[in-house]
């Protein structure tokens, strides 16, 4: 669900329940629920003052950001981060994890 950003109809979690992966640009549970995406994530994690954050790979559910969490990886925040230069970082994580959990979690050799 990489970029989508709306909520699933429930109907869906009746046929494809634990089948869903999303991926969060925080180290969840911080950080995460309505309202926390994008570029609010990285401007709410500067604004708790936290020195690491990350990314979460996570099995989607009826709840925003509380499914099972299937990986994560941290990310330092920078003395000097800007909410831009932090997701920046954090991006190029997501990129290298999400392919990694899917490779991980696929049925395909």
């Amino acid at each position: 669900m990489s970029g989508y950003m709306r909520k699933l109809p429930e109907n869906i979690f009746e046929h494809f329940e634990n089948k869903i992966i999303n991926i969060h640009p925080s180290l969840l549970p911080s950080f995460g629920g309505k309202g926390c995406y994008g570029i609010h994530v990285h401007e709410k994690v500067l604004e708790a003052g936290v020195k690491i954050t990350g990314v979460t790979v996570h099995l989607v559910n009826k709840d925003y950001d509380s499914g099972k969490i299937i990986a994560q990886t941290p990310v330092p925040v920078l003395p000097n981060d800007t909410p831009e230069t932090l997701a920046e970082r954090v991006l190029k994580e997501e990129h290298q994890i999400y392919w990694q959990t899917i490779r991980d979690f696929s049925i395909f050799p």
